[in-house]
């Protein structure tokens, strides 16, 4: 009879031990599944953040290129306006000495 009864007091206790394990295991796998749900989430959203930012980082490199260019069309520009205005004053100054000249022969004519 003693016998008997720790038998099924041991049964008993096994089968309560298990449950309880069973449930708490079954808790942990639920939570665990509820955070890989979370970081695959979050991964998605860092994925799509990352997408967005090279997207706007390759418009703003193009821009750059954009402006690259066109600041080196305005060198070309300067250069050529300088030059042109370097002549321009050549040409000023052998009209000044015509002009000059000129006043010249006509106060001889004079």
């Amino acid at each position: 009879m003693l016998f008997e009864w720790s038998l099924v007091t041991f049964s008993l206790l096994l089968v309560i031990f298990v449950v309880v394990k069973m449930f708490y295991f079954k808790n942990l796998t639920i939570k665990e599944q509820r955070n890989n749900d979370v970081m695959k989430l979050t991964l998605k959203e860092a994925e799509v953040l990352i997408r967005k930012y090279q997207i706007q980082l390759q418009r703003a490199l193009g821009n750059i290129d954009i402006l690259n260019e066109q600041m080196n069309k305005l060198r070309r520009e300067i250069k050529a306006v300088k030059q042109r205005n370097s002549q321009y004053r050549i040409e000023n100054e052998k009209l000044k000495s015509r002009i000059k000249d000129l006043e010249s022969r006509i106060e001889a004519l004079i």
